[in-house]
């Protein structure tokens, strides 16, 4: 999740924790607790395929941030004894869990049990969600208002909490839906994702893959009985072939779990993360190899700049989410004339 979102949660759960001994002084603490993981963004790995796949790992791992929440509450025990080293254990260990725990509801991955296994991605909720953090900042406005009553911290971790509940079981009901419509396209066993789109959990995307096309399909709550649209992306499996023989094709495929999309530009391999963004506006494009004239000769990934994103998008995305619109172009971002669908 975002920075601010984790600084919330941090800060939240140590008001809940110490709030009544500490005061809104321990929000501070919690904030910087809440953020810590996520300084690993400053290192560099050398390469940006690297840099992308290293993020949110051994940062993220329960097997560095146990021990060093042990750490953290000697040190803050030693600071500031006023409680005792059990419950700056307790602020320390759950603001430094729950971290991790949060960003696997995301889609970029998490990678909670390195430097074993692959990056765990539950994909309900979108990285930025203000369903998610509202109740947390108004529980801390509460709370610096009135630092005599942390209960109200408490509610505010409950709602959030709640809410993550509901994003799981709105995922599944949405998975439930696409599932006819999949099988007919011949994509019922295919690797598949089922994501919020934007900053809610009304409308959702679908995206399935196999190994000459991708499907992706938009739909939601306040569709009522409306058709699904499908559309295809062509993938090229001699491109994605030559990608995966290079060490760091390897390395997103793993990290991406397949969800990439390749294509060759001005002798360039490019390889795109189609799980995060929107097609025609996906963040997450590498350069991976150069044809040399005698074949792709593997080259020090960098990232390409991503599209800048069109004011009537946000626009387009809200009638689509509240039903106004009944169809979302993803190849295009933009809406079809009406009882049209997409090209």
């Amino acid at each position: 999740m975002d920075s601010i979102t984790q600084a919330a949660l941090g800060a939240t759960i140590a008001g809940t924790v110490a709030g009544r001994a500490l005061g809104r002084s321990v929000l501070v603490i919690g904030a910087a607790l809440g953020t810590l993981p996520d300084l690993d963004v400053v290192i560099d790995y050398g390469t940006a395929v690297a840099n992308f796949t290293q993020h949110r790992g051994f940062t993220h791992s329960l097997f560095i941030l146990v021990p060093l929440s042990v750490l953290l509450a000697w040190v803050l025990w030693r600071w500031k004894p006023v409680i005792s080293y059990r419950r700056w254990l307790l602020l320390t260990g759950l603001i430094l869990v729950t971290h991790p725990l949060l960003d696997i509801f995301t889609t970029y991955g998490t990678q909670l049990f390195w430097p074993l296994g692959p990056p765990i991605a539950l994909h309900s909720v979108f990285i930025i969600d203000p369903l998610y953090t509202l109740p947390l900042l108004l529980a801390i406005a509460c709370f610096l208002v009135n630092p005599a009553a942390p209960r109200r911290l408490m509610a505010g971790l409950g709602v959030s909490t709640l809410y993550l509940g509901w994003t799981l079981l709105a995922q599944q009901m949405i998975a439930s839906r696409v599932e006819p419509a999949l099988a007919e396209a011949g994509l019922g066993d295919a690797p598949r994702m089922v994501q919020p789109m934007p900053f809610n959990t009304i409308l959702w995307r679908v995206t399935a893959i196999s190994d000459d096309r991708r499907v992706e399909i938009v739909t939601g709550f306040l569709d009522g009985d409306a058709p699904l649209t499908l559309e295809e992306f062509p993938r090229d499996p001699v491109l994605a072939e030559q990608a995966q023989a290079l060490e760091e094709g390897q390395r997103l495929e793993w990290f991406t779990e397949g969800f990439l999309h390749y294509e060759q530009v001005d002798g360039l391999l490019l390889a795109t993360d189609v799980r995060l963004g929107v097609p025609g506006a996906h963040p997450f494009t590498f350069v991976l190899a150069v044809d040399n004239g005698n074949g792709l000769e593997p080259y020090a990934s960098y990232r390409q700049d991503r599209a800048v994103l069109r004011r009537e998008l946000l626009g387009a995305l809200w009638a689509r989410l509240t039903g106004t619109a009944p169809v979302l172009c993803l190849a295009s971002l933009e809406l079809p004339p009406p009882g049209e669908g997409c090209s």
